[in-house]
């Protein structure tokens, strides 16, 4: 069954979007957008402190809180989670799962002790993958900091100490509306048997095909198409059906 999920960059109490993570434009308030996305039949949310790493702290708490009064869908959190106490905090608000990246490459015992403390299922490694001649290396701090880490073999590394989901995202697509990297989708999916979620690159509903059925993704995310109201969740749905990929049924009002 492929998720459909929108996810929701933060930088302070607005939603944004850039492109290739740079260029940030104010879009609104994120729980408006984020209870749109509920009501069109979204499966999951993905919320995304963007700027939390570069300065050292996440402010998602007060939002969650807020989205999860209204929105009752799984939400997965991420942005400048550096500890256990940092994930407990935000599952107390209303996530259901943590997404770490910047501060697992800097100390990957992090991955063992989320999961270890909430469960594999709750802890989510996100990658920021870009391309540097025939491979794709690790960034971090929303895609502005190299790690000379290579997204293989990191991926391999963070299931083994315990991450039960990957957020994968291409900078090298992120909000070109140009496709998904493919050929970065199957590496990835290849090389691990925990779910995997295509981000960055969604320009059409048609997009979603290619990656379930080449890119062999579990999940995909979704930000300009819905935030940009290109296209609205029920016709993604339609367009997956008519593929013969599986999806949640839902009834539209």
């Amino acid at each position: 069954m492929t998720r459909l999920i929108a996810r929701l960059d933060i930088k302070g109490p607005n939603l944004i979007k850039g492109i290739h993570l740079e260029g940030l434009r104010v879009l609104g308030f994120p729980n408006e957008h984020a209870l749109r996305y509920y009501h069109q039949g979204a499966d999951e949310l993905i919320y995304m402190d963007c700027v939390a790493s570069l300065y050292g702290r996440n402010s998602l708490g007060d939002i969650v809180q807020s989205a999860a009064q209204d929105v009752f869908v799984p939400m997965t959190v991420g942005g400048g989670i550096r500890s256990v106490e940092d994930a407990s905090h935000l599952l107390r608000c209303g996530a259901d799962k943590v997404a770490v990246n910047t501060a697992a490459v800097a100390n990957p015992k992090l991955i063992s002790d989320i999961a270890r403390r909430f469960g594999s299922q709750c802890m989510v490694l996100s990658i920021e993958a870009k391309q540097i001649g025939d491979h794709w290396e690790v960034y971090t701090d929303n895609g502005r900091e190299r790690t000379c880490l290579d997204v293989i073999d990191w991926v391999k590394r963070g299931v083994a100490l315990g991450a039960g989901e990957i957020l994968l995202t291409s900078v090298d697509r992120e909000g070109t509306r140009r496709g998904f990297d493919i050929p970065l989708l199957r590496a990835v999916t290849q090389e691990v048997s925990v779910p995997v979620i295509a981000s960055g690159g969604m320009g059409k509903p048609e997009d979603l095909i290619d990656a379930v059925l080449f890119g062999n993704v579990d999940a995909i995310a979704m930000a300009d198409i819905l935030h940009y109201r290109r296209a609205v969740i029920g016709d993604i749905r339609r367009v997956a059906q008519a593929a013969d990929i599986k999806v949640r049924s839902y009834e539209y009002a």
